[in-house]
């Protein structure tokens, strides 16, 4: 038999290492005598630990006992995927920055957070031209900026201008995917580009590039799992499944940084050192939601009800949360 090659044997061993948390403990649904239950997961470029989820299948296989079939649905950022979490279009909602639930919650979107990524204040950036004039927080004033509308690199942006005494109003603000927000930065028609990794990561170490600044004392940036609330309620076996999951993906990617850069690589179009660099750049600490550690999600939302980006108040504190000890939704700030 020929050998492995060299991405195949990374493939089934990460496979074999995620796989090491089957369903014991949970009650086994037969899909002969029950029909499949499905698990419609959102995920965005970004959402790594998903990402390897899908590449191994172990979460697959983790859930096949359960009789839960999974689909995968990928979105441009995380305002559209909470916005089909809102209406279930899926049921499950791989990581988004810590602004997007609150723009979701504004919506009175119906969702439950489940589980938080530790903070990650380096992988979000503002990227300027190396020969260009902008070299403190300050000179952004009437200059041109691209950012993802309700991405955690728009809060960035925002805890910025106020650290330079600016508003709002006294940049000029483009709304663009990340992909368009890259394509106007290098071809001149913006004068920064605000956003996150890998991102960040794919153009940090061009020779015309620099880091204006990134989220060290401005954003800890952390990132959300969230479910759909009757889903979540449903199913709260699945609900740990995927959370167990997720963890055992977090404590893999950061024992084995160049295999996970390199299962990445043929996935994201970008070569392995550049991923490794931008993992090298987030927690991938997959934790529950504590009312200890979710302090900032409030000041997230002040911020932009007071930038006039939100169309009321927002009291994160009401928000849902998944507690595991129980098993059912409880309020945030609880």
């Amino acid at each position: 038999m020929a050998l492995l090659t060299r991405r195949a044997f990374i493939r089934v061993a990460l496979a074999s290492s995620l796989s090491t948390l089957a369903p014991r403990g949970y009650p086994q649904t037969s899909a002969t005598n029950a029909e499949p239950t499905a698990l419609r997961i959102g995920y965005q470029k970004s959402s790594t630990l998903t990402t390897l989820l899908k590449a191994s299948g172990s979460l697959d296989k983790a859930l096949a006992p359960l009789g839960v079939r999974v689909s995968w649905n990928e979105f441009s950022s995380g305002l559209p995927l909470t916005e089909a979490l809102n209406v279930e279009a899926v049921d499950f909602s791989a990581d988004v920055a810590d602004t997007v639930p609150i723009f979701a919650q504004a919506a009175h979107a119906r969702f439950v957070y489940v589980a938080q990524e530790a903070p990650s204040p380096g992988a979000q950036a503002g990227i300027v031209k190396q020969d260009g004039a902008l070299h403190t927080l300050a000179d952004l004033k009437g200059k041109r900026i691209a950012v993802t509308k309700a991405a955690g690199s728009h809060y960035l942006l925002l805890a910025a201008l106020i650290k330079a005494g600016l508003a709002p109003a006294d940049v000029r603000i483009s709304y663009l995917t990340p992909a368009d927000g890259r394509a106007a930065f290098e071809r001149g028609s913006v004068d920064a580009w605000v956003t996150w990794d890998p991102y960040v990561a794919s153009v940090d170490r061009d020779a015309d590039v620099r880091i204006l600044a990134d989220g060290k004392g401005l954003a800890s940036y952390q990132r959300y799992y969230l479910a759909s609330n009757r889903f979540a309620a449903a199913h709260p076996e699945v609900i740990q499944i995927v959370f167990d999951q997720l963890t055992q993906a977090g404590v893999w990617l950061r024992a084995h940084p160049q295999q996970a850069a390199q299962t990445l690589a043929p996935i994201w179009g970008l070569d392995a050192a550049t991923i490794e660099r931008a993992n090298a750049r987030r927690s991938y600490l997959v934790r529950p939601v504590v009312a200890q550690n979710f302090g900032e999600q409030q000041k997230i939302a002040d911020t932009f009800f007071q930038a006039g980006l939100l169309p009321a108040k927002v009291e994160t504190a009401q928000a849902q949360r998944w507690d595991f000890a129980v098993k059912r939704a409880e309020p945030a700030g609880a």
